[in-house]
Formats: C-alpha cells, sequence, structure tokens
C-alpha cells in the first residue's frame, strides 16, 4: 500500500503554486545575489517534487522497521520545508490585499511571513529533536463514590502509546521514561494499549528495560489497534496469529498481566477492586476486538468499585458515559497522542475526539474518563508540545 493517489496529487499542485509564486517572488524582488537565489529557488523547488514522488513509491506496509522510520523521517522533513512556505505565502498574499482596491502592499508582511516561517520550521525541530523526550507527570485525584476503605488514597500510574518501534533499537527514552515511572512509587502501574508501530518484533529490544516496571499491586496491560499486526502486510494469516502470539508471550516475560477481554480483582483483606480490561473497541475505521460482557460476565451494576481498561476513548463516550446500569466509575484511554500537537491547551485532536487529553466526567458525575495523550510516536516523529505523559491518579 502507498500513500493515497487523491492525496497526494493535489498537494504535488498545491506545493507547486507555492514553489511557483516563491520562484516568481525571488525573480522580481531579489536584487542581490539573484545569480544564486533565482536559479537556488528553482532548483530546489524541482527536487523537493522529485523527493515527494520518490516517498509516494515507496512500499508502507512490507517494509521492515528500519524502513519505516526512515520514512517518517523524510516525509517529516519534506513538510517542514513546506509548512514553512506556506506561513510566507500566506502573509505574502495578505499583504497584496490593498492592491485589490488600489492601495499599496503593506509593508513588512512579506519580512513577518518569512520570520514566521522560519519560526513553524525551527517549532517542528523542536518537537522533534527534544520535545519527543520531555516527560510531564500529571497528577490527578479521582472521586470514586463506592471506593472500599482500603483503597483510600491508592496511587496509580498510567502510561500508554509507547510505540516502541519509532525508536528503533535505541532504549535511551524509555529505560527514562521506567525510571520516572518507578521513583513514583506507584501501588498499581496500567499500560493502555499501542505498545508498538505494526510488528510484535519491534518490541524485542526494549523488553529487559519494560520489565523493570514495578509496583506492589501489579502491572496491568491492554492492547491498542496498533498491537495486532493490521498496519502490516502478512504472507499468511498463520504468519498474523504468530505475531500476536509473540505480543502475548512478549508481555507475559515482561511480568505484565495482559487483560484480553478479563477482569482482575485485587483483594486486600475483605475490600476488593476490579480492574477490567478490554481488547481494543473504537470508532471506524478501527477494528473491534473488545467485548465488555466477556471481560466482565457478572452484572456491571453490582457494588463493587470497577477500573475499566480501554484503548479508545470513544468506547467510554458511546458505552459508558451517562448509563446507569454500568457501575464503572474510572475508565482509562490513550489512542489520540493529542494528534502530538498541543499548543496553549489547544490541539486538533479536538476536531477529532470529543475526549483526547485529560480528566473527563458525564453528566451526573457518576462515569469518569482520563485520556493519557502517550509518550511515543507514529505518523511523524515529533511532539510539537503534547509532551510524552506519565499519568499518577489518586483515588479517593
Amino acid at each position: 500500500m502507498r500513500l493515497p493517489l487523491l492525496i497526494i496529487l493535489p498537494l504535488l499542485i498545491v506545493n507547486a503554486l507555492v514553489d511557483w509564486y516563491i520562484c516568481r517572488a525571488v525573480r522580481t524582488r531579489c536584487r542581490r545575489g539573484a545569480s544564486f537565489w533565482r536559479p537556488f529557488s528553482l532548483w530546489s523547488s524541482v527536487a523537493l517534487a522529485l523527493y515527494l514522488i520518490a516517498l509516494v513509491l515507496w512500499p508502507k506496509r512490507e517494509g521492515d522497521n528500519g524502513e519505516l522510520l526512515g520514512l517518517m523521517w523524510a516525509l517529516y522533513a519534506y513538510f517542514s520545508v513546506y509548512v514553512a512556505k506556506y506561513i510566507f505565502v500566506i502573509f505574502d498574499l495578505l499583504g497584496k490585499l490593498p492592491r485589490l482596491w488600489k492601495g499599496h502592499r503593506i509593508p513588512g508582511a512579506a519580512a513577518v511571513g518569512a520570520v514566521l516561517g522560519c519560526g513553524a520550521f525551527g517549532l517542528m525541530w523542536w518537537g522533534a529533536l527534544v520535545n519527543r523526550y520531555n516527560i510531564d507527570v500529571n497528577e490527578v485525584t479521582v472521586e470514586i463514590p463506592n471506593l472500599p476503605a482500603s483503597y483510600q488514597g491508592l496511587r496509580l500510574a498510567q502510561i500508554s502509546d509507547l510505540h516502541v518501534g519509532s525508536f528503533g533499537e535505541d532504549t535511551d527514552f524509555i529505560e527514562k521514561l521506567v525510571e520516572r515511572v518507578n521513583a513514583l512509587e506507584p501501588d498499581i502501574i496500567v499500560f493502555t494499549g499501542d505498545l508498538v508501530n505494526r510488528r510484535s518484533d519491534e518490541a524485542e529490544p526494549f523488553l529487559p528495560v519494560l520489565a523493570g516496571l514495578h509496583a506492589p499491586l501489579g502491572v496491568y496491560s491492554i492492547l491498542g489497534n496498533h498491537d495486532y499486526g493490521d498496519y502490516y502486510n502478512w504472507p499468511t494469516p498463520e504468519a498474523k496469529a504468530e505475531n500476536m502470539q509473540m505480543m502475548k508471550a512478549m508481555q507475559a516475560a515482561m511480568g505484565w498481566e495482559l487483560l484480553n477481554n478479563r477482569t482482575h480483582f485485587i483483594r486486600l483483606g475483605n475490600d476488593i477492586l476490579a480492574i477490567i480490561g478490554v481488547e481494543n473497541i473504537g470508532d471506524a475505521p478501527f477494528p473491534v476486538y473488545g467485548d465488555l460482557d466477556k471481560a466482565y460476565p457478572m452484572d456491571l451494576g453490582d457494588g463493587i468499585a470497577k477500573i475499566l481498561l480501554s484503548h479508545n476513548p470513544a468506547h467510554w463516550g458511546d458505552d459508558i458515559a451517562d448509563s446507569p446500569d454500568k457501575n464503572i466509575a474510572l475508565t482509562l484511554s490513550g489512542h489520540t497522542h493529542a494528534m502530538q500537537m498541543e499548543l496553549f491547551g489547544l490541539s486538533p485532536a479536538a476536531w477529532r475526539y470529543k475526549n483526547w487529553g485529560g480528566l473527563y466526567t458525564d453528566s451526573d458525575d457518576a462515569h469518569k474518563l482520563y485520556v493519557n495523550i502517550g509518550a511515543g510516536e507514529v505518523g511523524i516523529p515529533a511532539r510539537i508540545g503534547a509532551t510524552p505523559e506519565i499519568t499518577l491518579i489518586t483515588l479517593e
């Protein structure tokens, strides 16, 4: 599978128009250094167009993880250049608007566009080279009405969406993440899905590191949409099934209890806390593997305090929130990554997900959701804001 042609063709056309506009601006405005800047603007544009065409022809689902990483960085470099170009062209055109009324060009508009374009270029590479490694610990207190006395003040650490394949074989960041989680001394650790990008073997270099996660009441995990091997072209169904078995074996080897449509009951004396884990349930186009009734075959409305691990927060909105027959006080999800972009509390993820990051509650405050924005990356190797997150939840 290659990048969709219906997306690439318009992109090539738009970028060609942007390049033509910039080349024309250089030709008419550059007096000093014209012998260099004019041919440079032309031939760099041609080179970038050929570069994108080469990326279009790059196989996406058949290559190994190293090839996928190379593609991620190559596309990111390409778009970092064009984001800067778009910003310059937009401001330069705005500067020309008065000409529609026989006025003069707004002075400095092109210069502002050039400065902001360079700033956007720098921001993108700050997100790729610096901020993707800056771990943020968010501490949250959650009230659970029927929480047994033994669990008052229980501390639960949540991590999500590691996508370890995006780090190749470099374990430094994951080592730092594990150290930060353990330093919080949580009672429980949960991982809410997406350990890898496409194949289970991406996790092999990270197994000894992730096995270092420790909590006195256990480490619990679920699968995310990327953990099923659905984003790779397998030669046979058997190969895909073997990949899934490898994922399960790896999590067991790390000492994680994988809750595949299953519930683990934590007992302290006569007090019980249920940790329910469902396989992936969400909105299209993500496949549905989860089954909440199978995960908790008893009455969901009973008096047992419950925490649900469900990768996609859409599951909470569709099936848990405002459901009086489901006594699930807290759901923990990931999946959104805040689209790996968040500045001043704003994220484009809000256009796609109603609940994209942080703590949410339904209309009667009986069902709460926390969405962890993840620690890894997929698609683009950067976090522009949307800093890698560890959530430390205290139950009351």
